[in-house]
């Protein structure tokens, strides 16, 4: 397993994408990022201190009102030609992702890419259709009008697990806004964010319209969220870190967007389809090791359809292929770090003080495996609903299986953890499932299948999963100011209601 990308000679002259180039950081910290699949150091980079995030931000402030005062179609015409440069450069764009992932080339290339490449041109489209209500003369006397403004330097936080379509969904609904982005991924997988940006100025995107700064959260991420000229926050991350970005936002009255942790409930009614229910629920628990926070992680089963359900999703998950992230035939790669592997490990190892591990519950130990950060898919049962393993994100290939008896338990039990991001139910009664989508409390049900998501469509949470949304046309109540513009009518000086304040001197 060799190194599929050179991101040495990528990056020699440095992982901060600032202004139109590429710039060593001077926080005076360095970073290794690793190949998970084999431990191998893939580039040693500079962190991005506070003096980086400020030149940043001075840029994105500089190019702002060039960039907002083109038209929705100049704007619209140059996401375009960006999202033809994505399609161009497909391969490399999977190649870079699967190596500072680890993730399988087929997840790559058939998911993550593409749906990038997606994204950029929905979202050339949309600018052309940032429309506020018609006007209209509400008080009989003015008339009236919304126009829907760009807000300024937007500051954005992405984490390691998609970076590449995490970058395009804090971007691209900004800049299609009118607005410029300083971007902070995380410094564990700066490639294809960095890829991403270049492409964009490749397209004739603006010079300072889209900045990138790699650095420690405790540095460049705090920086950032707390710059006098940001004015609006999205980040994407765990919800523990989520407050954080709050507390630092809320000092400066930056608007914000979280879409934070989740734990996803998958309902399963006594008269599912169980093949379609097992199937979804491997696929569901296992797409990017587990490390999606939308992944199916909670399943509850009915009663009739339980025993069936926990056996052949055992068997399901036993045939699943680790391996090298670039083999066509690999199913599953490793977790993004060995420190992360060991944490999910040791959620799995406490649960075996009180549930079952039925299958799974251990990292591999096969040829061409064990140097990197796997994890064998695993399916836990027997585990109390207020328990660790029932109630916490795990983020890895870890499924929980739990029965239920009435409907109303089943539903009682999806909503019964913090968060609320997505979920899904699986019944042949459009009734029941109609019922479940309006009780369950997340911000994305699937009914009969488990994780796909498009452009069109919003992706945001409720409870303490966050709120706002990313894509969609939705994702622009972010990323832009309502005003009203009220125009008199009547050309009258004196007007009615000055009578509150000049009274009879009318």
């Amino acid at each position: 397993m060799g190194n599929r990308f050179p991101a040495r000679d990528r990056f020699a002259d440095g992982a901060q994408f600032i202004d139109g180039r590429l710039r060593p950081g001077t926080s005076g910290r360095t970073h290794a990022v690793v190949d998970p699949a084999t431990g191998d150091e893939l580039l040693t980079y500079e962190l991005a201190g506070a003096a980086d995030v400020d030149a940043a931000v001075a840029a994105a402030l500089a190019a702002f009102p060039g960039w907002a005062g083109a038209t929705p179609g100049e704007r619209s015409d140059a996401l375009h030609r960006f999202a033809a440069v994505l399609a161009e450069r497909a391969a490399e764009f999977a190649a870079a992702e699967s190596l500072q992932c680890g993730k399988p080339i087929k997840l790559s290339t058939e998911f993550d890419v593409p749906g990038t490449v997606d994204n950029a041109a929905f979202f050339a489209g949309a600018a052309r259709h940032l429309e506020g209500a018609s006007a209209g003369e509400y008080s009989g006397d003015h008339t009236s009008y919304v126009r829907r403004e760009p807000i300024g330097v937007v500051g954005s936080i992405a984490p390691w697990n998609y970076p590449l379509q995490m970058a395009a969904w804090k971007i691209l609904p900004a800049v299609a806004a009118g607005n410029t982005i300083v971007l902070k991924p995380s410094e564990l997988t700066p490639f294809t964010s960095l890829m991403f940006a270049q492409a964009a100025q490749e397209a004739g995107i603006p010079d300072g319209v889209i900045n990138i700064v790699n650095g420690a959260g405790a540095d460049a991420g705090e920086r950032l969220v707390g710059h006098p000229d940001v004015v609006m926050t999205s980040f994407t991350g765990s919800t523990a870190v989520g407050k954080r970005v709050a507390e630092i936002a809320t000092a400066t009255v930056k608007r914000l967007h979280l879409e934070l942790g989740g734990k996803a409930p998958f309902l399963v009614f006594d008269d599912a389809d169980l093949e379609a229910a097992v199937q979804g629920a491997v696929a569901g628990a296992l797409i990017n090791t587990g490390q999606d926070c939308t992944a199916a992680t909670r399943a509850y089963v009915q009663r009739p359809l339980y025993d069936a359900f926990v056996s052949s999703v055992a068997a399901l998950m036993e045939t699943v292929r680790l391996g090298d992230p670039f083999a066509p035939s690999t199913d599953m790669g490793p977790l993004i770090s060995y420190a992360h592997r060991d944490r999910v490990a040791g959620i799995v190892d406490r649960a075996r003080g009180y549930a079952r591990v039925v299958t799974g519950g251990a990292a591999p130990d096969g040829a061409g495996l064990a140097e990197g950060a796997y994890y064998r898919p695993t399916l836990v049962v027997d585990a109390a609903q207020d328990s660790e393993i029932v109630q916490s994100e795990i983020f890895g290939p870890v499924l929980v299986v739990l029965p239920f008896d009435s409907d109303d338990e089943g539903i009682r039990l999806a909503n019964d953890t913090p968060y609320g991001l997505a979920a899904s139910v699986w019944s042949r009664d459009v009734y029941r499932t109609g019922r479940a989508t309006r009780d369950i409390k997340a911000g994305c049900v699937w009914v009969n299948d488990h994780i796909p998501i498009i452009s069109e469509m919003p992706h945001g949470g409720y409870k303490a999963s966050g709120y706002g949304k990313d894509m969609s046309a939705y994702s622009f109540e972010e990323y832009t100011q309502v005003k009203h513009v009220m125009y008199d009518n009547t050309a009258v000086a004196r007007k009615d209601w000055h009578r509150t304040i000049f009274g009879d001197r009318l």
